[in-house]
């Protein structure tokens, strides 16, 4: 069993939320942390449990065609709703692809060389041939993501939300590239954001937000947040 500790905020009862944080092409991470919530659901049945990932799921790792095929072949766990939300590194993939100049020069050096090569392509070769070697399924599942999802106390997200603003306000650029605003803030946003985009080396529970990145793609731990009533536990791969 997950060791439990208190949230900043609460799920109501019968819900169950898994969120994983920043794959980063970390294909074999990503299917051990689905066994392992998996184990969990096995272990301890809920009525309405919800995977849900935080975006980045390209770039930098090793094979981020393998994330985006098990992601776009329909939930990875046999009767668990998924949601799926977008990342900054699928938003310049998707507008590199589109042909925009400085999101290919972006994407080239942000991780899309390894990405591209696992989709067996040339990053040095020319950008307007790119769309047509990616499986129609991996496109059309990266141009669906979301940007936000809500649920009980929490607002999920990739980013952050900048400070000041309500949800209706805020910018698609903010919701998934802030940074410094936003995690310095001690503002409440009017529910805890769980978010990822900014590397930690464990996961930071605060009273407003809680970060999930820790950085999977640098060697360390793919982490899940596990979310029920008013408690929270983290499992990792």
């Amino acid at each position: 069993m997950p060791d439990f500790q208190p949230a900043p905020a609460s799920l109501p009862p019968g819900q169950r939320v898994y969120a994983i944080g920043d794959v980063h092409g970390c294909a074999d991470k990503l299917a051990t942390l689905h066994a392992r919530i998996a184990e969990d659901l096995a272990a301890r049945p809920v009525d309405a449990p919800l995977l849900l990932h935080l975006g980045d799921y390209v770039d930098r790792g090793p094979d981020s065609a393998g994330v985006v095929a098990r992601l776009a072949a329909g939930p990875p766990l046999p009767g668990v709703p998924v949601v799926n939300l977008m990342g900054n590194h699928e938003r310049t993939m998707l507008d590199a692809l589109a042909g925009e100049r400085a999101a290919v020069t972006d994407w080239r050096i942000s991780g899309g060389r390894e990405a591209l090569a696992s989709w067996g392509l040339d990053a040095d070769g020319d950008p307007a041939g790119w769309a047509a070697g990616i499986p129609p399924a991996h496109l059309a599942f990266l141009r669906g993501l979301g940007l936000h999802h809500r649920l009980g106390g929490y607002l999920f997200v990739h980013a952050g939300l900048r400070p000041g603003l309500p949800l209706e306000a805020q910018s698609p650029d903010d919701l998934l590239r802030i940074r410094h605003s936003f995690l310095a803030s001690e503002a409440e946003f009017g529910a805890v954001v769980v978010h990822g985009h900014s590397p930690t080396r464990g996961p930071v529970v605060k009273p407003n937000r809680i970060g999930i990145d820790t950085g999977a793609v640098f060697g360390r731990e793919l982490t899940c947040l596990v979310l029920e009533a008013d408690r929270l536990a983290f499992l990792q791969a």
